[in-house]
Parts: C-alpha cells; sequence; structure tokens
C-alpha cells in the first residue's frame, strides 16, 4: 500500500507561482513513473507531468515551459514547480505513483488563479 499526501496548493494571483509537493509513504526508487495529474470543474482528468525512475521528464502542452517536475530521493517527496500561473490552470492537482503495475493516488489538492 502506498500513501500520498499532497500539498502546496492555495490561491494565487495571475502570473504566480506555487510549489506542490507530494509526499510517499516508503521508498520513492520502488516508484516506475510518478507525476501529476489536475481536474478542473467539468472537465477531465488531464497529465500534467510525469517523472521515471531514471529521471526522464514529460510535460502537456499547456505547461509552456512555466512547470518543473522533480523528485526528492532523500525525502520521498516529488514536487511541481508551478511558475507564470493562468486562471486556466485553476483545478484540484493529484499527485500519483506507478509501482508493481498498480496506480496509487493522493487526495488532491485545490489551485486557485484568480485573474
Amino acid at each position: 500500500q502506498v500513501q500520498l499526501v499532497e500539498s502546496g496548493g492555495g490561491l494565487v494571483q495571475s502570473g504566480g507561482s506555487l510549489r506542490l509537493s507530494c509526499a510517499t509513504s516508503g521508498n520513492i526508487f520502488r516508484f516506475t513513473v510518478m507525476g501529476w495529474y489536475r481536474q478542473a470543474p467539468g472537465k477531465q482528468r488531464e497529465l500534467v507531468a510525469s517523472i521515471t525512475s531514471g529521471g526522464n521528464r514529460n510535460y502537456a502542452d499547456f505547461t509552456k515551459g512555466r512547470f518543473t517536475i522533480s523528485r526528492d530521493n532523500a525525502k520521498n517527496t516529488m514536487y511541481l514547480q508551478m511558475n507564470n500561473l493562468e486562471p486556466e490552470d485553476t483545478a484540484v492537482y493529484y499527485c500519483y505513483v506507478r509501482v508493481a503495475g498498480h496506480d496509487y493516488w493522493g487526495q488532491g489538492t485545490q489551485v486557485t488563479v484568480s485573474s
């Protein structure tokens, strides 16, 4: 069983920044893939960014170089640095990990960007 706890969401003005954190239980090296999804009201959940155990990163086009995914192996924590936020980035952000063919999700953290 894997537990994920997100933090760092909040209310920010357009153009502002936030850093989301996803603290994981156990050894982070178990996870073949880690990533962030988001879901806005009335929309489907969509991938924001992911990072493999080998360090390969993948970003959705809408991040436009504004977002950076990273992981701190010593702290068993993954991050999403979000800069130049836009109102369209308003959503609940979820972290997920894949281990042994299973996906685990956090409870989500709300990000609201005001214009």
